[in-house]
């Protein structure tokens, strides 16, 4: 059954009416309006990575309009889907407003202040998992219904609107930084260096460097703020976040400080500029030629450790015990390692790599 539109309106190019940038910059929203639906769409760099279905504006057919589809046009939600059969009127951008998630990988649209959908970190056209819209009855390949994920996707939205509240507030970020650094200056000692890793934009990012003391012969050096927001994906890979949420990267070196720290100015924003997580375990690749490469040693990757005692070297410190935002914060320690090494640990595990590492008497302290 052809669907009951206005054939004028239906050729009108999409209009714009809200369009959003993530806080840290690796996810776009827009929301468009062609005249018959409204619909909003998630982009990575390059193109639209999830979408929900928002609004029909004209009478709904029975069923799909795959003409639309075929045509690369938003779908008209089919009228058993929808609680407006008959269309509503189009929004007013005025009233719309982003709501980033504290990853920044997903977002929740509100129309005068009241939640009008969400697109998940989780959603993704190419596995079939669209967002959710309030307008929607049940599921649909365009959309899901916002009311049955009410009580899952409220907590996650009322958090972000805390989030942001706080993290925008003028002394925020200088009160986070100061429980860091007494953190650190409990279980390292007194600082020296402090280092900008964040270029000025989100997130903030610093590092510290904790000069050897009697008792310990090398620096670590450590970063002061990834931390402060959860990082992206986690969820979709680990059921009890808690403890992995948050990190803060850590390196014992005897390297020239300035030089060592320069593998954060890589490192420090990485999970939020490509969304994704760092782990025990995971190891992630240089980006430029190996000669760059701040660790030198020939390698051009790194491997994260929560417990660097399968290596050999002195003890390592105990940088346990901080949390914020109800997570305990975990310290991931850098290990330099070839791509030989890295292929190595993706195909058999990080505990077959550290054994291998062990055997060959490598230490936890870069530059021994």
């Amino acid at each position: 059954m052809p669907t009951l539109r206005n054939r004028s309106a239906d050729t009108r190019a999409p209009q714009v009416i809200l369009e959003s940038t993530s806080p840290y910059e690796s996810r776009r929203l827009r929301m468009e309006y062609d005249g018959v639906t409204t619909a909003a769409y998630l982009h990575d760099e390059t193109s639209a990575i999830a979408a929900t279905w928002i609004a029909n504006h004209q009478p709904a057919a029975p069923t799909t309009d795959l003409g639309r589809l075929n045509g690369g046009k938003a779908p008209i939600m089919p009228a058993a889907h929808t609680k407006h059969p008959q269309g509503r009127p189009p929004f007013e951008p005025a009233t719309l407003q982003a709501l980033w998630f504290e990853e920044g990988d997903g977002v929740a649209i509100l129309e005068a202040g009241q939640l009008l959908a969400v697109i998940p970190g989780w959603a993704d056209m190419n596995r079939g998992m669209p967002g959710y819209s309030r307008d929607i009855i049940g599921q649909t390949p365009f959309g899901w219904s916002l009311d049955d994920a009410m009580e899952g996707l409220v907590p996650r939205v009322e958090q972000a609107r805390a989030y942001w509240h706080w993290r925008l507030a003028q002394n925020s970020w200088g009160s986070f930084q100061q429980a860091v650094l007494g953190h650190l200056l409990a279980r390292l000692g007194p600082g020296a260096h402090y280092w900008d890793a964040g270029s000025g934009k989100q997130p903030i990012v610093g590092v510290t460097e904790r000069p050897p003391t009697p008792s310990r012969p090398y620096t670590v050096l450590s970063t002061v703020g990834m931390s402060c927001q959860r990082m992206p994906v986690v969820e979709q890979f680990v059921e009890d976040t808690s403890g992995y949420a948050r990190i803060e990267l850590c390196m014992a070196t005897t390297l020239a400080s300035a030089q060592a720290a320069r593998v954060f100015l890589w490192l420090a924003q990485y999970p939020w500029r490509s969304v994704t997580w760092f782990g025990p375990g995971h190891s992630v690749r240089w980006y430029h030629e190996p000669a760059t490469f701040p660790l030198g040693g020939g390698n051009e990757a790194v491997l994260l450790l929560d417990e660097p005692g399968g290596l050999i070297g002195p003890e390592h410190p105990d940088l346990s015990g901080f949390s914020f935002g109800g997570d305990l914060v975990r310290w991931l320690w850098i290990i330099p390692i070839s791509e030989r090494e890295r292929l190595l640990a993706k195909e058999r595990g990080s505990a077959s790599l550290v054994n291998q590492l062990a055997a060959q008497r490598r230490s936890f302290v870069i530059g021994s």
